[in-house]
């Protein structure tokens, strides 16, 4: 997320002076204004994402300049600052808009805290925004849903190779997304507006696998009454996808391997060769290099394919991506199952979270559209996950001792901030505790250490 604009909006220059400096080291980008309408006209030619407004100004009151900051933009946040005399005041700011309120003399840490709350119910927002741009089919990344190092590196390399011609292996376990990935780098490509054509190589013999990806002739065999178009032929000036390309058999892998170095096919029964500009990725559950060791995949054609290895995460190595991989998948099948469920209970998101997914992202997809299939209520709890993964149990125990319940309190504390990647947002709604409760508990038990 880019730099957040903060606009300070106080008649005292050393409060918006202090305020400046305390959220300048936090990384915002801060404008102050000590008139109202100065700041409702800067606002007008670029609105702000923060706005901290004192309700006492000299030219206009603060209530009516909330209202226009909201009628400008709904999703400016604004943070009333007041005097302890003006508490009615500002509570009404919040039944009109305002996120909350703090009361002069202002304590730089609770302003701290409170625009920290902000930036993450924003970042909140732009990743619920990006979750829904997937569920509509969006282009590009937004399928691919993830924080964590593991993803961030993913998205990095994608960007990098997309805009290049060559052909692409995607190596990961099964339910690692794959298929996800090959979308994303046809559609940041050159070729998007061109066919993205999939074919799975497993379970089909040599004979289907040549008529399908090569078409063939009328006529060339029993049987062909028409003439037909192969995969390959049909994705011109596109992407083809080969999944499963360590089933193929060998037979077929040396037609591949001519198509790839001569960018040329010839139907089944055909005489007169087809050119073809396409790109091909390829994606396997196997280590293609020990295939190749043991002769059950072609060397060369390996090379072939191998000109950039792209190495998709097991779910394991990216746990803290769970919950958001929790919330796509609810949000997903609620819409397809018209059913409202918001949420998942802070236990049941707990097994998930130590859970050892076999199946990666497409088991963890499978239990939620199960859980939300089957709820009664509006949020997911233990009790509608499969059986096998209620009956996980997860140490309780230091040492040879119980833990106390303060202790057994920091410690899930600190298991939901890693689960989380640390927003503390995300976090106090799985605990389903105030913010305020969260700052105060990380703090006493010195978890803030990010």
């Amino acid at each position: 997320m880019n730099k957040l604009r903060v606009a300070i909006v106080d008649d005292e220059e050393i409060v918006c002076r202090r305020l400046g400096q305390a959220l300048t080291k936090e990384g915002f980008a801060i404008e102050s204004f000590i008139i109202g309408r100065s700041f409702l006209e800067r606002m007008i030619q670029e609105p702000f994402d923060i706005v901290l407004l004192d309700l006492r100004l000299p030219d206009i009151d603060g209530l009516d300049i909330l209202r226009r900051v909201k009628a400008l933009c709904a999703e400016t946040e604004v943070i009333i600052i007041t005097g302890s005399k003006s508490v009615e005041s500002a509570v009404e700011a919040i039944r009109s808009g305002a996120f909350h309120y703090v009361v002069k003399p202002v304590n730089l840490a609770e302003i701290r805290l409170m625009v920290q709350s902000v930036r993450e119910k924003i970042a909140m927002r732009l990743e619920n925004r990006r979750l829904r741009e997937a569920l509509k089919g969006g282009s590009g990344l937004s399928a691919i849903v993830g924080n964590s190092p593991a993803i961030q590196e993913l998205f990095a390399l994608i960007h990098k190779v997309a805009p290049v011609d060559c052909n692409v292996l995607v190596q990961g376990g099964s339910g690692t997304g794959k298929a996800l990935v090959a979308r994303a780098i046809h559609r940041l490509s050159p070729k998007k507006d061109h066919p993205f054509v999939a074919f799975n190589c497993g379970g089909f013999t040599g004979e289907l696998i040549n008529s399908e990806l090569f078409g063939y002739e009328r006529g060339a065999f029993t049987g062909a009454t028409a003439t037909k178009v192969g995969l390959l032929e049909s994705a011109a000036g596109g992407t083809v996808f080969l999944d499963e390309i360590g089933e193929m058999p060998l037979t077929m892998q040396v037609k591949l391997l001519h198509v790839i170095q001569e960018r040329e096919i010839l139907r089944v029964g055909g005489t007169k060769p087809i050119e073809l500009d396409i790109r091909i990725i390829a994606a396997t559950n196997k280590d293609l290099k020990h295939e190749v060791e043991v002769d059950a995949f072609r060397e060369d054609l390996y090379f072939r394919l191998n000109v950039v290895t792209i190495n998709l995460p097991m779910l394991t190595q990216r746990r803290e991506d769970i919950p958001l991989l929790v919330r796509f998948f609810i949000e997903k099948y609620s819409l397809a199952f018209h059913k409202q469920v918001d949420g998942i209970q802070p236990q049941a998101l707990e097994i998930l979270c130590n859970y050892s997914f076999p199946g990666n992202v497409r088991e963890l997809e499978n239990i939620v559209e199960r859980a939300v299939a089957l709820t009664d209520g509006n949020e997911i709890g233990p009790q509608d996950l499969p059986g096998d993964l209620q009956n996980l149990e997860f140490d309780t125990l230091e040492g040879d001792g119980l833990l106390t319940l303060e202790a057994m309190e920091r410690s899930y504390i600190a298991k939901v901030l890693a689960s989380t990647n640390y927003n503390k947002g995300i976090t106090a709604q799985i605990l389903d505790i105030p913010r305020t409760t969260l700052w105060r508990k990380i703090k006493a038990y010195g978890l803030d250490d990010r």
